[in-house]
């Protein structure tokens, strides 16, 4: 039987998450109204009371071309994620339902990548993409941010086949059903929820990820983080229109995290209840 919790005890508790949750949200909260002051007001120091100007806004989007980055980090993220997906889907099906006794070698492996300071292999990764001519273009940096993101979306993956009973897929086995036809048409919709947190995860980190899209590209393929890294110069720190922009940069991924958080915290939670 359910223990029973004090109309007290629960307030407290909600009290407690929404106050952790503010200062979650507090950077970006003061970002946000940073953008809306001048840029006297933003150096002045801390102040939660902006003189509420759009002229950071406007001379973004006049200054600097902001539709062409966005689209960059559109495809590249959603590029990245689907080539992710693409490969990790039948690598978690082997290793959930086709275990050997090196399975969880090679899972423990993909994971000890992320461990990896991105600096260390800075250089090799620099001149393959030179001399390969993919420096500064969208398909190697998608290709880089999958590769970057695949242990990941393979690990998130591989727990949510093992939650699926292997019978199912005997079953459909049995009834003639081929490997390709078993992934597609049965493990695949089962797997929903867990696909698509894991492919709004990706795409979230794909998104924000600074150290490869910054070393990698000068004009042409340049992101988001790029466009915002722009507004730091040898003259120093433009604070308001440095907000203005992170605000432009973050707000689509904070309006698709806030349409999609059931379906991210049913995909994030699949399986932990029987």
């Amino acid at each position: 039987m359910a223990r029973a919790v004090s109309t007290r005890r629960k307030a407290a508790f909600t009290a407690a998450a929404w106050l952790v949750a503010f200062v979650i949200f507090f950077p970006i909260l003061y970002a946000i109204l940073t953008s809306f002051k001048t840029e006297p007001e933003a150096i002045a120091g801390f102040s939660l009371f902006p003189s509420w100007t759009v002229e950071n806004y406007i001379e973004v989007q006049t200054q600097r071309d902001y539709f062409k980055p966005f689209m960059n980090s559109v495809i590249i993220s959603v590029g990245s994620t689907l080539l992710a997906l693409l490969v990790a889907i039948p690598a978690a099906w082997a290793m959930a339902f086709s275990p050997t006794k090196r399975t969880k070698d090679v899972l423990m492996w993909m994971l000890s990548t992320k461990m990896m300071p991105a600096v260390a292999v800075l250089v090799p990764i620099y001149l393959i993409f030179r001399d390969t001519g993919l420096l500064d273009t969208r398909l190697g940096l998608t290709v880089m941010l999958m590769l970057i993101n695949l242990p990941i979306v393979v690990w998130m993956l591989y727990t949510y086949f093992r939650e699926i009973p292997g019978e199912i897929l005997e079953a459909s086995r049995m009834d003639g059903a081929s490997l390709l036809n078993e992934i597609v048409y049965v493990l695949t919709p089962m797997a929903i929820p867990g696909i698509a947190s894991t492919m709004l995860l990706n795409i979230i980190l794909a998104w924000n990820e600074a150290f490869w899209t910054i070393r990698l590209t000068t004009t042409n393929a340049a992101p988001l983080t790029a466009f915002i890294a722009s507004f730091s110069s040898p003259q120093g720190l433009f604070w308001a229109k440095l907000s203005a922009a992170s605000t432009l940069a973050i707000a689509p991924i904070l309006i698709m995290g806030w349409f999609s958080q059931r379906q991210l915290v049913r995909g994030l939670t699949f399986g932990a209840v029987k």
